[in-house]
């Protein structure tokens, strides 16, 4: 299978190197430092599961170079969905290939679905802790490594069994969702609060879950964004808010959000499209989602980088 990786970061990194491994044709799309470190010295993967590494590595930083993608992992940042999705035409097989979008917002299938059409649009999830450490290299915290991948429109279960043959073939823990709708928010509605608690905290899980202030806004803010779900109409069970702080503390204590990292690395933050998202898609269904909107407000000086969360102009 030809797969094109659009986004060589954390998400991508880990999951298109185990693909790349297991022998599909796997180009990924990166830049800077770290697409000239993966040309020059190959990609590695440092993990719990075992070190791994590409070598060599197709990479580009020009999207226009890939034709004849049967799947596209679409795992760019958030800020840069839009942009990147006006390129995507162009890079699947003629009459065929699909797109899944891995972002950690809602709102990404609907953008790739403007630009390549609903048809071959499908929806993913991926669930692990995973960062650019060094160019060329990507640092696997724990043990979760997962996707779930599922059909958004009828006939794509081929499409979509397809990829996750290609996933289990190359050990990777992935499995099709019968209502990927509903498992993209339930990660949004973890993944949200748990960004926002995290970098407005500068600390990691461990420290969130155990203080009772921040315990306490991370519950604020998973029922903000559970109630927005519902008047959305995603169905959920009774007792989501339970199972999402249970999961919180099964996590590694010393686990980070990405945009946590991307804080205290002075680059840009997702927080528009995660707890600014709540906020706004709150406002606009008549629903009030004060915690989230705090936490984005905290964040909003640093949503265009820099450590010292002074806007660039």
């Amino acid at each position: 299978m030809r797969i094109a990786i659009f986004g060589a970061g954390g998400v991508g990194g880990y999951f298109g190197a185990r693909l790349a491994l297991a022998g599909h044709d796997v180009v990924f799309i990166a830049r800077g430092k770290h697409l000239e470190a993966m040309k020059a010295f190959g990609l590695r993967i440092e993990s719990a599961t075992g070190e791994l590494i590409v070598d060599p590595v197709q990479a580009t930083d020009d999207p226009q170079q890939v034709r004849g993608a049967d799947v596209v992992m679409f795992c760019v940042k958030l800020w840069d969905v839009e942009s990147a999705a006006a390129q995507l035409p162009a890079m699947l097989k003629p009459g065929g290939g699909c797109v899944i979008p891995f972002q950690n917002g809602v709102e990404a299938p609907a953008v790739v679905a403007r630009h390549v059409g609903g048809e071959r649009t499908l929806g993913g999830v991926a669930y692990i802790a995973a960062t650019i450490r060094a160019p060329g290299v990507v640092a696997h915290t724990g043990t979760m490594a997962q996707l779930r991948v599922g059909t958004l429109k009828p006939d794509q279960d081929a499409r979509a069994r397809a990829f996750v043959d290609a996933c289990k073939g190359a050990s990777i823990d992935c499995e099709l969702s019968p209502d990927i709708t509903t498992t993209i928010w339930k990660k949004f509605i973890f993944l949200a609060p748990m960004s926002g608690c995290t970098s407005v905290a500068r600390q990691p899980i461990g420290i969130v879950r155990s203080d009772p202030d921040l315990r306490a806004t991370f519950v604020a803010a998973v029922t903000e964004t559970v109630t927005l779900a519902r008047a959305l109409n995603v169905p959920l069970e009774s007792d989501i808010v339970d199972a999402q702080l249970k999961f919180l503390d099964r996590l590694p204590a010393d686990m980070r959000s990405s945009m946590m990292n991307d804080l205290l690395y002075g680059n840009r933050l997702e927080a528009p499209w995660l707890s600014g998202a709540v906020a706004r898609m709150s406002r606009e269904k008549g629903l009030s989602a004060p915690v989230n909107a705090t936490l984005y407000a905290a964040l909003k000086p640093y949503i265009d980088g820099g450590a010292t969360g002074a806007r660039k102009a």
